[in-house]
Parts: structure tokens; sequence; C-alpha cells
């Protein structure tokens, strides 16, 4: 193996001042936010914690049906696309939306509050291969350090306080959610414990519907008797060197040197969530109680080398430099000042895959539109799984830069929309298979949502499980798990499948297409002039059918299913479905005629998912769709917001232009420069930004923008073909001519190879390919330049300049 790459440390010189400038911090299941400040505020999220209830998705059914949508009324909605009705069929359409997908909430905060003393010289660092916060400062002249983890290995956030001299404080924990029940007790010791029992809402609207009910509690709830307690138990147990004595629902610590901390919480929603009964609030509370207290009376050296074990396992597997690099740790301020591209690369490329190794663990959710970190009891965007790009970009780098294992709370979130989308399918659509749309939640909500008064540019796109489904492929691609691909992959490819041949119309020329169709949330003019959403064989979907065919197909001949009838329905439609097409502009047709974009520039690329992630278009393989993709691209010009940034370089990369994804890069990690509270128009027509501590902001800030940008400078430096000749591992396929020196290490390809490259002069200088999945013995072919080579994936070292020519 390569020697590893330094780890990356970033560091503040100021306690945080506002949510933006704190240093996130998670297991997955819990999830914190380090202010850093005397107070020792830390915002308390936790992973399971959302509005709802488990049947919320199938009453939400029951009750559009009720209002007339169903297979007819689709049928009416055909009829009036195919007569150009535009109103009506967007009329119609929006009796099929319910209400909403559910919220991710805040659990509260914590504060150790050793002031009111000044705080002076105060330094926060945050190391991104160990993921823990060490801080270190004066507090009143006395020296403090105080170092916070979030312990998948002990299922608890930890903090440990030291001071060169006696300090004293108050133990506080508070939270927004509806109390039931709280406790403070001490012990002797130097113990005590602080807890709180809280229930979600079990209903919640987006706060961008100021109409609706922000929030319906249980026992004001229509349907009270869901059968579901949405309770949650969070404790904190404290260990000291002082004194502790209780205070209300608080606990004074006096005359300490040593503080341990730790935090542990219970809900009924992660119960659910893993397939487990629900418990009473008292056993929650005791649950979570007896976790806390176990973990504060261990040695702290311990808990934190356990910790720092668990995250190196999977932090260490990938890194990047870029230019020259050492050991000192980044100035996170002059760093935004200061633009460096080839710094700021290497920073975002660790600080993704930290982000995604804190926010998404198996057994718990997956990542939200802001992973594990939220403030709000109303959040943007309900803080929810929104499935036109959002949670999708938020897995682009799982497998790619060895993160395989973080992808199952995906998956298991596909599954779960699976199950309640059959039954939507069926009942509003008369398919088969299943469907998902717009937005999802953990209890896999799969209707369209809108209240009846969405957009229909958005609320209704029924394409939601197909571009799902390709996270399914991936984990085949990247895993090469035979297992998981007959068990679990092809039965869900099946079921997107069979609701795409449901779904397929015959157009007047006789091929498939999709009627009604839609683009995610862009429009067109109309022929008078006013603004449409709904049309027929968006681009967007007939690439996503396409690929899910496909890859049904070649999962079942992996897999050796051969007698399911349904493959043949497959292959009689492939070659019926309508093509892409390159519109009179040389751009992709984004509808199925030659329709107007309203908005030329529209944040979203849906047309082009085919070059990004699905890889359907290839410079090599389809040069006309690639360049009618790369024009598309052009007219859609720079800027925008993370996501859509992140979405523009790794599409660049694909095309092999890394001097306009350096462009685009810079652009996306600037500082951004206004008030990150107040949200910018969706149209992106206000530019984000990072933030002070990094997050990806619009605003509001998404956490979709910070793992895009991990995976699309993956993308720039390496390939991810399957190392056939047929489709190559292509080695600095947009490398900029700013980045002649660096070195990436363990980023992984289609095949399970994982790929260490040094470079030099902008030239492959030395390349070692790895079996990352235990396939054995097996060559793999890598491309640079024009010129292709197979080389054997044994760790050995291999100079490239030899294969390729050091000089130009």
């Amino acid at each position: 193996m390569s020697a590893p790459t330094r780890p990356v440390r970033l560091r503040w010189t100021a306690p945080a001042a506002r949510w933006g400038e704190a240093t996130p911090v998670g297991n997955g299941e819990i999830g914190g936010m380090v202010f850093g400040d005397s107070r020792g505020r830390i915002g308390l999220n936790d992973s399971s914690l959302w509005s709802g209830t488990p049947d919320g998705p199938a009453r939400a059914l029951d009750a559009v049906v009720a209002g007339g949508a169903g297979p007819e009324r689709l049928a009416e909605v055909r009829d009036a696309v195919a007569r150009h009705d535009d109103d009506a069929a967007e009329r119609l359409l929006r009796t099929f939306e319910g209400p909403w997908s559910q919220e991710f909430l805040p659990l509260g905060d914590l504060d150790l509050d050793v002031g009111p003393a000044d705080v002076t010289g105060y330094e926060r660092v945050l190391d991104l291969s160990s993921a823990v916060v060490d801080e270190s400062f004066l507090l009143g002249g006395v020296p403090v350090r105080r170092a916070t983890w979030v312990s998948a290995a002990d299922g608890a956030l930890v903090v440990e306080l030291g001071a060169d001299a006696p300090v004293s404080g108050v133990l506080r924990l508070r939270s927004p959610l509806r109390a039931v029940g709280s406790d403070a007790r001490v012990a002797d010791g130097g113990r005590a414990l602080v807890s709180l029992l809280v229930e979600t809402p079990v209903d919640g609207s987006p706060k961008h519907e100021p109409e609706a009910v922000a929030h319906v509690w249980r026992d004001s709830a229509d349907e009270a008797a869901t059968g579901f307690d949405p309770a949650a138990a969070v404790a904190v147990a404290l260990r000291t060197d002082g004194a502790v004595a209780p205070s209300s629902d608080d606990v004074v610590v006096t005359g300490a040197r040593r503080i341990l901390l730790a935090v542990a919480t219970e809900t009924n929603a992660r119960r659910w969530w893993r397939h487990e009964p629900t418990a009473t609030r008292t056993d929650l509370a005791e649950r979570a109680a007896a976790r806390a207290e176990a973990v504060a009376t261990s040695d702290p050296g311990a808990l934190r080398a356990r910790h720092e074990a668990d995250a190196q396992a999977l932090l260490g597997r990938s890194g990047l430099e870029i230019g020259a690099v050492d050991d000192r740790p980044v100035d996170v301020g002059p760093l935004l000042a200061d633009g460096d591209d080839r710094a700021l690369a290497r920073v975002l490329y660790a600080y993704g895959r930290y982000l995604l190794v804190s926010s998404s663990r198996p057994g718990s959710p997956p990542a939200n539109l802001q992973g594990i970190w939220n403030a709000s009891m109303r959040p943007p965007w309900s803080s929810n799984y929104t499935i036109n790009i959002n949670t999708q970009m938020n897995y682009w780098l799982a497998e790619r830069t060895g993160l395989g294992e973080l992808h199952e709370p995906l998956l298991d979130l596909i599954e779960r929309v699976a199950h309640t989308g059959s039954t939507v399918a069926s009942a509003l659509y008369g398919t088969r298979g299943w469907v998902a749309h717009h937005n999802t939640d953990p209890w896999g909500w799969a209707l369209p949502v809108g209240a009846g008064h969405g957009a229909t540019s958005w609320a209704f796109w029924p394409m939601g499980g197909l571009w799902l489904a390709d996270h399914l492929w991936q984990r085949w691609e990247y895993g090469r798990d035979r297992d998981e691909l007959a068990g679990r992959v092809l039965p869900l490819l099946l079921g997107a499948s069979a609701f795409a041949l449901d779904w397929l119309v015959t157009d007047a020329d006789g091929a498939l297409g999709t009627s009604p169709s839609t683009s995610p949330e862009s429009s067109f003019l109309r022929a008078d002039g006013s603004t449409g959403a709904v049309s027929t064989s968006s681009a967007m979907d007939l690439t996503l059918i396409r690929a899910t065919f496909e890859r049904t197909l070649a999962a079942a001949e992996v897999a050796g299913t051969t007698g399911e009838p349904l493959l043949d329905e497959i292959r009689a439609a492939l070659p019926r479905l309508a093509p892409l097409r390159v519109a009179a502009d040389g751009t992709l047709a984004e509808w199925g005629d030659d329709a107007v974009p309203t908005d030329p520039q529209h944040r979203h690329l849906s047309p082009l998912i085919g070059l990004h992630p699905l890889d359907v278009i290839d410079v090599g393989r389809t040069p006309g769709l690639a360049e009618a993709a790369r024009r598309t691209l052009d007219v859609r010009g720079p800027g925008a917001m993370g996501w859509s940034w992140s979405w523009k370089i790794a599409m660049r990369a694909r095309l092999g232009d890394g001097e306009t994804a350096r462009d685009l890069l810079r652009e996306a990690a600037r500082a951004f420069p206004g008030d990150p509270d107040l949200d910018a128009p969706v149209d992106g027509s206000e530019w984000g930004g990072l933030l002070p501590n990094l997050f990806s902001t619009h605003p509001p800030f998404q956490i979709d923008g910070n793992y895009g940008l991990a995976a699309a400078v993956a993308e720039m430096l390496v390939g991810s073909g399957e190392g056939t000749p047929d489709s190559p591992v292509r080695l600095l396929p947009a490398l900029p001519a700013a980045w002649p020196e660096g070195r990436i290490t363990g980023v992984r390809t289609r095949g399970g190879v994982a790929v260490d490259l040094d470079w030099s002069g902008g030239r492959p200088a030395t390349l070692r390919l790895h079996d990352a999945v235990g396939a054995g013995p097996r060559e793999v072919t890598v491309s640079f330049g024009g010129r292709t080579h197979t080389l054997p994936a044994d760790g050995a070292p291999v100079r490239a300049a030899d294969l390729f020519g050091a000089t130009p």
C-alpha cells in the first residue's frame, strides 16, 4: 500500500458566534455542533428525530384516493396532454398530491457553562482523520483544554475537559421539543445525571407553507391513537474530581480540574427504523441513562482510543494532496480568504468524507438535507430527503472514496420507500412495482407532495424511485457482493423496472415514452407565451428508464435469474424506447419536443443525468450526445448553489474539461458574503458559497454541496470506469494546469478496484491498483492521454511515467 496522505486538521481561532461557525461532530446517530465558548454549548441532534408516525404515508394515500386520484384520472391527464390542454393536465395532476413529507427536528442544546470569566487565547482544531475536536483557551487566565467527539464504538457523545486550576460551572440540557419528563440527580464520587424525556410532533409542515399548521402533537391530533409513541430520551452523565450539586433541572460543578460528560439517546423512532419493538418511556429513559453512565465511568483515554480507531478505519482509506502540504493545521478563515483552490480541494475532499462518516452509519436513517445537524424546528425544506438530486448527491462519494458501508442507510431507506411505494403505484396509477416522487422521509413517504397546490414542475415527478435505484446498482458495481445483488439489489430493481414498464406509453411514431412527463423543477414556454411544466418523454425520464432496464437485465444475468417473466418484457421494451434528441441549438433536448426553457440557466441539470451520474452519455461511446451535453452546460453557465456547482464540476470532469471544473470549484469554495440566516431565492439568482465552518450554503445550508464537492474532485482525478478495455479507468481525466503535482489514494472504481495515483508535471507518475473487494487476481485497463495499458490489480507500484511518458 502507498504511504498515507497527511492528515487534514482544520483550525479556528475564535469561539463560534452563530450556528454556521460551529464545528460538526457525529456518529450517524448523535450529531453535535461545537461552539467552543465558555458556555460550552453543543447543539444536539439525533438522526431519528423526525415529525410523523409510521402510518402517516398510508393515511395520506387513503385521503388522496378518496379525493378522486387513481388510474382513471391518470387516463384523463394523459388525454389532456395529448390534446395539449396543459392547464387541464396540471389541474388534474394536483389532485394526486398528498400533503408533505415530515421534518428532521433538533434535539436541543447541551451546556457545560464555566463562565463568566473571559475566554482568551482560543483555538479549536478539528482533526479530519480522527474525528475529534480539540480546544484550548485561557479562562480568566487558567489554561483549559476541552475535547469533544461522538463515538460510534461506545454510542455516545463525549466531552473531556481539563483545567490547570479548579473551575466551576453549570451543566444544562434544554430541548425545543415537548418535554414530558426531566431529572437532575447527583451521586457520590463526583457523579451526576441530567436527563430529558421528550416527544416529537405526529405531523409537521415545511416553513415555506406559512398557512399550514406548523406541528401537530399527539394529544391534539384527530388520530391520536396511532399506536406509536413518538418519545425520545436523552441522558447526560457527568464525572468530575470536583463537587456536584443539583439545582432545579441543572447540575452545579465546583472546584473541578477534570470533567467528563457522556451523552446518550434512545428513541422509539430509531427502534422502529431498526425493526425493533417500541419501548415504554420509562424504558427509553433507563436505557439512555445506563449507556451514558457506563461511558462516563470509563477511562477517557480508552474512550478516545476506541473512537479514533473506529473513525480512522474509515477516514484513512482515502486521501488527497495537491502541491506542497505539511502537517500544520489549516486556518479556515485565511483559507477562505486566500482562495487557494489546491488547498481547498484537499480540504473539501477530506471534509466531505468526514461529514459522511459523521452522519451516515448502518442502523440509523441516512444523511438528510443537513446531514445530521439542524437547529430549527422548521428547517429549510424540512431538512428531508429530496430525491430529485439532493439525497442522491449525498452518497456520490460513498463508494467512490472507500466508504461503501456508509451507503447502507440509504439502501435501507430505499427498501422502505419501495414498500410504501408499491401501494402508491397500484392505487394511484394502476401499475406494478414501486414508485417515489420528489420527497421522502424515514417513514417511507412515496406520494407526490404539494397539498393540492404544489407546482407540477416539482411536485409531480414519478421517477424518484428510478433514480434511487442507481444507488442499488452502485452498491453492486463497487462492492461486487453477489449475495447482496441477488437478495437485495435485484428484487428492488425488478420492482422499479415493473413500474417503468407500466408507466410507458406508445407515441405516434410507435416508440415508447412517458406521459405525463416533467423535468424536475424546470418549466418551458407554451405557444401562447405562458409557462408550462407537463409534457411527454423528458430526457430525464428516458435516461432513467433505459438505465434501470439495462441494469436490471445485467443484475439478473449475474445473479443467474433466468425464469423471471419481467425480463422478457424489459428486453422487448428496450429497443422501442424513444432516443435522446439533440435540439436545434445543439443542446440536449429536455422535453419530448423542442420546448423553449423558461430559464435556460436553470440550476437543475436534469436532462444531463446520463452524463453524470448514470454514465449513459460518454465522450467515447456516445460522442454526439456528449457534445450536446457540453453545449447544454455552456448554456447553463456557472454559479448558483453548492449542489448545482458540484453537479456541474462532476459533469465537466466526465467531459475532460479540467479548466472549467476548476473555475466552478473556485466559485463554489468562496466564502459566502451574505447573511446565512436569510434564505436566498430558490432560482439561484443569488449565489452561495461556504460558511465559516465550511458548510455549503445557498443559503440555506444544504450539506449535499459538501458531499458533492468531494465526489466531484474525485471525478476530476480518477475516472470511475470498470477497468475493462471498453470502460478503462481514466487517470487525471480533468486535471487543471494549476494542479501539476499531487497524489490521491484509495479512490475506488466500478469493479471494486482502489487506485493510488501520484502525478507530476500534469502526468501520472506512480500508480498502484488494489483489489478492494476480495475478488482475487485480475487485470485492470487504465488510460491517459489516449493511451491504454492493462495492469494487474496486485498493489505493486507501477512507474506510470514509463507507460504514458514523463513529458507531454
